[in-house]
């Protein structure tokens, strides 16, 4: 895992998935032949975890831990780019966090999950 700043991650989404905008989280698949599989690579924007932080209340630590499940979620194939897939794989996220330190507040997910 690794967490960039903005510009580092628009130009990794630009030159990998040819999208020229920032984003919060990537997640790129390094599948290779060997003894152990390694799942891949997530790559984090701390300046959008840190903005998102602020817009729903909570700390950057748990913004972080939230990008970090997705991103690790669409390695083992989980997918958002539907709506009930995105519920889905929200939902998901949740239940991971909440087995965590302490359960993750619902205003993380402001915006992601419908009322």
């Amino acid at each position: 895992m690794s967490v960039v700043g903005d510009r580092a991650i628009r130009r990794l989404n630009a030159r990998y998935l040819q999208s020229h905008r920032t984003t919060d989280v990537l997640a790129f698949d390094l599948d290779a032949p060997g003894p152990t599989r390694l799942l891949g690579e997530v790559i984090v924007s701390a300046d959008t975890a840190s903005r998102q932080a602020k817009r729903v209340g909570v700390s950057v630590a748990l913004e972080l831990d939230l990008l970090v499940v997705h991103g690790v979620l669409h390695l083992a194939g989980w997918d958002d780019h539907e709506p009930r897939e995105a519920r889905l794989m929200h939902e998901r996220e949740r239940e991971i966090l909440a087995g965590a330190r302490r359960p993750a507040p619902a205003r993380l997910w402001s915006g992601l999950l419908e009322a």
